[in-house]
């Protein structure tokens, strides 16, 4: 090959090289995010995890700089929307307000299309809300040691209202079942709302149900709250003693929410979400938001975050196990 032929083909590869590089240069992915976020909530609109997803779109908004929608996909125990964000791209524009309800309960309980860890990247906790145990006031007890007391003196006169099988509020109140070494029969209903109407109403005489649901009632003293399911009392209800403190180490019932991604997201998505949220658990509005939920904070990395939900598989295992409600 001549000299000159050789210079025009040196030549031509890198004019085409160079081109190349421009080309790939105008593709590529703009730094995350460059368009709008969909955060799925896996209940109805309208209930605590909508309000805490709204209120998350709300902050991540102001800190990402891009709209962040809420999209309700209700159903199936929680699988209908956590499923659908397992099945998502894994780019960080699609997002889950997750549950113990749609990642650990209903997977252990009956078959589905994904797995409820294995399918995810967990970024954080972004609320913990305990369930708080309560009773009509016509019962006629004032602690925990006496509705004990009670159900073992009248068994089979006591029911208690959950807001649905396979639920916090409802495996909240076998372990305190459980621990108590009592039997009171359950009551599942579809959702908190049609619970509290029977449980004021007096069809139900015991409740395990969230603060936020039950707080307005136990205020003005149309309920009783006799133990509080978190690891400290409530500064909603300084009054009310926590599980441990009324006898019954072991009995916490809390409703947890992660912020999750599809398996697969990157990395430096994920530390950009996870940076997101530790900004907003400081915020001043964040925290009056979960105040009125009746809810916590949990600062968590995206490991630590895994571990807890890792930790929750195993804890609902056993206790699904001794209640016959593990799937086949």
């Amino acid at each position: 090959m001549s000299t000159s032929r050789r210079f025009v083909l040196v030549r031509s590869c890198v004019v085409v090289g160079a081109a190349l590089c421009l080309l790939a240069g105008t593709h590529a992915e703009p730094p995350y995010p460059s368009r709008p976020i969909t955060l799925i909530n896996p209940y109805a609109a309208g209930g605590p995890a909508d309000t805490l997803a709204r209120g998350m779109a709300h902050q991540l908004e102001t800190r990402l700089k891009q709209p962040v929608i809420v999209d309700s996909k209700a159903g199936g125990a929680a699988t209908i929307g956590t499923g659908f964000v397992a099945r998502a791209k894994p780019d960080g524009y699609t997002l889950l307000i997750g549950t113990s309800a749609g990642h650990v309960v209903t997977p252990l309980m009956q078959r589905t299309p994904y797995d409820g860890i294995a399918d995810f990247a967990f970024i954080a906790v972004v609320a913990n809300q305990p369930n708080v145990l309560v009773v009509n006031p016509a019962v006629g007890v004032d602690s925990l040691q006496g509705l004990v007391a009670l159900a073992r003196k009248e068994p089979g006169r006591l029911n208690y209202a959950s807001a649905g099988t396979g639920g916090a509020t409802h495996l909240g109140g076998e372990l305190f079942l459980q621990r108590a070494q009592i039997r009171i029969t359950h009551v599942p209903y579809g959702g908190a709302a049609p619970a509290l109407k029977d449980l004021l109403g007096g069809q139900v005489q015991v409740g395990m149900l969230n603060l936020a649901a039950t707080q307005a009632f136990i205020k003005d003293g149309k309920l009783k709250a006799l133990a509080y399911g978190g690891a400290k009392r409530s500064p909603l209800l300084p009054q009310v003693p926590t599980m441990t403190e009324a006898g019954f180490a072991g009995a916490e019932s809390t409703t947890w929410y992660t912020l999750a991604a599809p398996k697969g997201t990157p990395g430096q998505v994920v530390e950009v979400l996870r940076k997101a949220v530790a900004d907003i658990n400081a915020d001043p509005a964040y925290q009056a938001l979960l105040a009125s939920l009746g809810a916590e904070r949990m600062a968590l990395s995206p490991a630590e975050t895994t571990a807890f939900v890792q930790r929750d598989k195993v804890a609902m295992t056993k206790l699904l196990g001794s209640l016959d409600l593990l799937g086949k």
